[in-house]
């Protein structure tokens, strides 16, 4: 029965962005206002160029891979919306995913259904691949790498995760955290990895396995950051980022290398979005901002990623969680789709948390969404009333920002922390023997 209301949730999922995928397409044609992103526009005309036999970064703003515009080539001979309904299929591989993932980890079905519901259901992911955003394939290939590390097939994991950095670099951030874990306790040459799982007592109170944080310290961890799995992955990713970074290069010459890669690292953005950094752009986007300028945002989140990592690295998905939610949040340009990034881990940090959704939750979800609808405010004011409310946009950056911060130590607090891998029996004795 359980096996039955599971494939009932992914079928109607799926009818119910189909029944999107259709009605956009109606929207488009009879309305003002369109129901696909400009985004998916950009990719459509990248994929036709492509196909014609030119470069797809003749299309002005395609600043991604050619990967991209090949995955819709089919957009120039099958139909327009191949792409929504390619993007739409990932956004269900993600559920699929993160149920694989937290059964593997022993998570009661019904925490398991309600944590795919959260993803499935959630209106921020179904309208972003149904109005054609590429961002659900991202988040697929991420949950697709932590499965195959889960299962010890660090290879796989790594050509995985060179593609994806390739595709869209931003998983960068997950470097560190996945090298950490790749610790030769867990990962021993013909053993698949044992994780830890969850525990009827998770969501009670917070819990530390002593056994791997008191025994692994992080002196110990880069004491012994050399081992054959960290070394086979850095080799395999790092190969397969390069080849393909490579291979295009040779294709399409330094137009692909500064859109596709540089473009992001000093990307200014003067329009108003939901970004601390955005007002001093504007103000100084005429005068033309050095690199220096350009790069110091960084300086941030690089502490803050820095920071998570040495916390939270063995708890490899609430890891990836916070680092993802500080990523956007400290990022010099922030847009909704963003946003999906992160709400593809939530579902799988969840279940180790034990913050009630009565009244804790609830005022997290209004505190996050009531951050938001006051900049929405303002920036309605600005773009489509014309008034000059930049500072008022601007404060209500910041407020989006501390919402961003004030969830994430809520979150952290009300964590159980629980590392995804445990210590085999023969390295326990060992240890004990030490």
């Amino acid at each position: 029965m359980n096996s039955l209301k599971t494939h009932s949730i992914f079928l109607i999922s799926a009818v119910f962005r189909v029944g999107l995928i259709l009605y956009g397409e109606w929207q488009d044609a009879h309305m003002e206002v369109r129901y696909t992103d400009v985004d998916y526009l950009v990719f459509s005309d990248a994929s036709s160029l492509m196909a014609s036999g030119y470069s797809p970064y003749k299309r002005t703003t395609y600043r991604y891979s050619p990967l991209l515009a090949f995955l819709l080539l089919p957009n120039s001979f099958l139909h327009r919306s191949w792409g929504k309904f390619l993007f739409s299929a990932s956004d269900l591989l993600v559920g699929l995913f993160i149920r694989i993932i937290l059964k593997q980890r022993k998570v009661p079905e019904d925490l398991c259904r309600y944590s795919v519901l959260i993803w499935l259901f959630n209106p921020f992911t179904f309208t972003i691949g149904t109005r054609g955003n590429c961002e659900p394939i991202v988040c697929a290939m991420i949950l697709w790498i932590v499965i195959c590390l889960m299962n010890g097939n660090v290879v796989q994991a790594a050509c995985w995760y060179g593609l994806i950095v390739h595709f869209r670099i931003y998983p960068i951030i997950y470097a560190l955290p996945i090298i950490l874990c790749l610790d030769p306790r867990f990962f021993q040459s013909g053993l698949k990895p044992l994780l830890c799982d969850w525990t009827p007592d998770q969501g009670k109170t917070p819990q530390i396995n002593p056994e791997v944080t008191d025994q692994h310290d992080l002196w110990m961890a880069f004491k012994s950051i050399f081992t054959r799995s960290r070394i086979l992955f850095g080799l395999v990713s790092g190969s397969i980022f390069l080849f393909c970074t490579g291979f295009f290069f040779y294709l399409y010459g330094w137009e692909f290398l500064h859109e596709a890669l540089l473009y992001h690292l000093t990307r200014t953005d003067p329009r108003h979005n939901f970004s601390i950094y955005f007002y001093h752009i504007y103000l100084n986007y005429e005068c033309e901002l050095s690199i220096l300028d350009k790069l110091i945002s960084f300086l941030p989140q690089f502490i803050v990623q820095l920071v998570l990592i040495f916390c939270f690295a063995k708890d490899l998905l609430f890891c990836f969680f916070l680092q993802t939610v500080a990523f956007v949040a400290f990022n010099k340009v922030i847009t909704a789709q963003y946003f999906v990034w992160f709400f593809c881990l939530l579902p799988l940090v969840l279940p180790w948390s034990n913050m009630k959704l009565k009244w804790q939750g609830i005022c997290c979800i209004l505190l996050w969404m009531g951050a938001q609808t006051h900049w929405l405010m303002w920036g309605y004011l600005l773009e489509f009333k014309g008034k000059n409310v930049f500072v008022q946009l601007w404060m209500g950056s910041i407020l989006f920002l501390a919402a961003n911060t004030s969830i994430m130590i809520m979150l952290i607090r009300h964590h159980n922390y629980s590392p995804m891998f445990r210590l085999h029996a023969g390295t326990k004795r060992a240890l004990k023997r030490e």
